[in-house]
């Protein structure tokens, strides 16, 4: 489906036909499920800092004071370099994603501490209690209903131990409106990603157009502009409290102006 609210069927002789749903941007394969499973989404953002991520790691865990061997669930994890570092640092992790193909990547990094598996995060998690859930790098805010979001508040808290950590690494919606650049391209592995953002209602869409070995490619991701406070309802609704909130990996105070990051430590209550 393009973002225009078009599904994009692809014969076997590679030619396109159009169709136009009732209503946009809806059909039964939802926008994160193809994009994130196709090769171009790795390429566009291959240049992301995983040095970075791995400091903020550790600022995080020594925050909370996980003990190692502290049992980890890194929902929505990707190719699943976090759940590694997570478990090199001495975490028992469980990786999970809607990606088969990330899934099936990232089992070849699995020991008897590491484990990943295929997992929507609306549905609950079959899992032995954990200490901490993390939610990383604006892996949220996919979903159509509010519904859908509280279902994952309520998939972690289930599988959360009574005192467990709950990480939600989150946009900051504010920020995001202040600073949005309608046009701009990117070069990635010879391929020219042209990207067109803007804000529709509530959510921010991004359109993805480039070519590559003859054919034309159109993708979109669309993510809610969740502010803090719903976050802080939907918490609190599933028997979490806030604990603290940063506004970038560095563990800066939060302001909902400038802070590029809407970080939230949550915990869950006894």
């Amino acid at each position: 489906m393009d973002a225009g609210g078009f599904y994009i069927r692809k014969n076997f002789h590679h030619q396109t036909s159009i169709i136009k749903p009732k209503f946009p941007y809806f059909c039964r394969m939802q926008w994160f499920e193809e994009w994130f499973d196709t090769p171009y989404y790795h390429i566009l953002y291959s240049n992301r800092d995983y040095r970075e991520a791995e400091n903020f790691l550790n600022l995080l865990t020594d925050f909370i004071k996980l003990d190692k061997n502290s049992k980890i669930i890194d929902l929505a994890c990707g190719k699943g370099r976090h759940s590694v570092y997570l478990n090199q640092v001495g975490y028992d992790v469980l990786g999970l994603d809607l990606s088969e193909q990330s899934i099936t990547f990232d089992k070849q990094f699995e020991n008897e501490s590491l484990q990943f598996r295929v997992h929507d995060m609306r549905n609950p998690i079959e899992s032995e209690p954990v200490d901490a859930v993390f939610n990383l790098f604006t892996s949220f805010g996919y979903f159509e209903t509010d519904e859908e979001d509280k279902r994952v508040f309520r998939s972690v808290s289930d599988v959360l131990k009574d005192d467990g950590y709950f990480v939600l690494d989150f946009l900051n919606a504010e920020y995001v409106r202040s600073v949005i650049v309608p046009d701009s391209s990117v070069e990635k592995d010879q391929i020219v990603f042209n990207i067109k953002k803007h804000i529709e209602g509530e959510f921010i869409i991004k359109e993805i157009d480039f070519d590559d070995k003859g054919q034309h490619f159109h993708f979109f991701e669309r993510v809610k502009l969740t502010s803090p406070e719903n976050i802080l309802k939907y918490a609190d609704e599933f028997g979490f409290e806030l604990l603290t909130r940063w506004g970038d990996y560095q563990l800066s105070d939060f302001d909902e102006k400038t802070s590029q990051r809407c970080i939230n430590l949550f915990r869950k209550r006894k």
